[in-house]
């Protein structure tokens, strides 16, 4: 394992040394909690898209035909207000008690509300409470998904060598396209081997229920890993803070603020890959929906690459430059690909959305390591899981939602992409307002620098 000086940048940099296995076990295990989350999120996603209007809120549309699938895109986003309370409270015991237990308990929280899910009776069957149910379960997959990926990003970035934090910390967002690919693939052979009747019957529910598989593997790869280096050390020196959120609201609200403003863009242009073109292509334009999955299937794998890539970029060039570069991409290709998408032609679609990646990724590699390196160690868990969940909230929580209804109201998908565009905008300018963190120090040595930095920016 590397040293404890030489994650918090005083001895000399590493980034000619292989990972060691140790090394190996953490990265694995802060991906692979992302990674739980995204998978859950994806398939809950495409069955807002394509089952739950008709199985669970089909009664709405009796006086207002479409309501119901607008109320169904609308439970994606319902959990994202629960996260800010999540990041709150996973974020509290995180900077007290540790990362690690918290990664445990949200992990379990997760895979259990995703699993009741898949065993929930329809409207059909136990009227409004079908529901009800529905949203109660989303929030608690909403809660505990605010404290997961701060502590993961943590987890990461803090086991790092100082100059390899950009690429380490990009392995617990790549559990967003690795969550896509294990669920697409999921979807596809069972679209592949049941008719859309039996899919909408039961098989939907399948992939809920097989994320118990992926809880069990994750809990035991999440109980083996060491706790974080700089919450050792901060408990050694006892500067563990009484109360980090009164802390954190008192000296950092700045970059509380920043933080969900640098990832609205990406979050919604993201959420458009996850959950809406996939629907759009299949409801509204009527490509058929094996090929599509293919397709979302081979963006996920760009996403995997350029996430990564995106990550080791930004220990060269630096988070912001990497960030700006990211969010130019989008902004440029969205038109584009809505261009393509609109074609209805597979390859079409696949090249659109592929190619979307690679902004998604160069603004989401980078973001661990920055925000790690934005905030104090005594209250840096709450402080990047609460300006995670806002920027979640604000960007991609009723992207589909928003999509839809302006898809509705103008009838040209492109003005989607002036959407996305615009919040590109808003999250490029956060992005330049960040002095640049790379090799910023973390552990307790740095905690009165931060703080006084913190203090005069206010």
């Amino acid at each position: 394992m590397t040293s404890m000086a030489s994650l918090h940048g005083t001895a000399v940099p590493s980034s000619g040394q292989r990972m060691s296995k140790a090394d190996r076990r953490v990265v694995a295990g802060t991906m692979i909690g992302t990674t739980i989350e995204w998978y859950d999120f994806f398939i809950f996603a495409q069955a807002a898209g394509v089952v739950f209007a008709s199985l669970y809120f089909k009664p709405l549309d009796t006086d207002n035909p479409g309501l119901a699938q607008l109320v169904s895109w609308a439970t994606i986003g319902v959990s994202f207000f629960f996260r800010p309370l999540g990041a709150v409270i996973a974020g509290r015991l995180g900077d007290k008690v540790g990362r690690k237990a918290m990664l445990v308990f949200t992990l379990v929280m997760m895979g259990a509300s995703t699993a009741l899910i898949g065993l929930l009776p329809t409207y059909g069957q136990i009227g409004v409470w079908a529901p009800i149910l529905l949203m109660v379960l989303r929030i608690l997959q909403g809660f505990s998904a605010g404290g997961e990926w701060g502590g993961a990003a943590l987890m990461a970035v803090e086991h790092a060598p100082r100059d390899r934090r950009g690429f380490w910390g990009a392995y617990p967002q790549i559990g967003v396209p690795v969550g896509m690919i294990i669920a697409t693939l999921v979807l596809f052979l069972l679209r592949l081997s049941m008719s859309p009747e039996q899919f909408l019957e039961w098989g939907w529910r399948v992939p809920f229920l097989l994320s118990v598989a992926l809880i069990v593997v994750g809990y035991f790869i999440r109980a083996a890993v060491s706790e974080s280096p700089v919450f050792q050390e901060m408990v050694e020196r006892k500067r563990e803070s009484a109360t980090p959120l009164r802390q954190l609201l008192q000296t950092n609200k700045k970059q509380v603020l920043l933080a969900a403003i640098i990832f609205i863009g990406n979050n919604a242009a993201g959420y458009l890959v996850i959950a809406f073109l996939s629907s759009y292509a299949q409801k509204t334009l009527k490509m058929d929906a094996s090929p599509v999955l293919l397709a979302t299937l081979l963006a996920s794998f760009g996403w995997l690459i350029f996430t990564l890539y995106g990550g080791a970029l930004s220990d060269r060039i630096g988070r912001v430059r990497t960030f700006q570069l990211g969010y130019v991409l989008i902004f440029a290709w969205v038109i584009p690909m809505f261009l393509l998408v609109d074609t209805r032609n597979i390859w079409a679609y696949g090249v659109g959305i592929f190619v979307l990646t690679i902004g998604l990724g160069l603004s989401y590699g980078p973001m661990s390591a920055m925000y790690a390196e934005m905030f104090p160690a005594s209250v840096r868990y709450s402080g990047i899981g609460i300006g995670y969940a806002l920027g979640s909230i604000l960007g991609g929580a009723f992207a589909p939602l928003i999509a839809e209804a302006v898809l509705a109201d103008t009838g040209w998908s492109g003005s989607i992409g002036i959407y996305i565009m615009a919040l590109c905008v808003i999250s490029f300018v956060g992005v330049s307002l960040v002095k640049e963190t790379k090799g910023a120090p973390l552990g307790a040595d740095a905690e009165a620098s931060t703080e006084a930095e913190s203090a005069s920016a206010r």
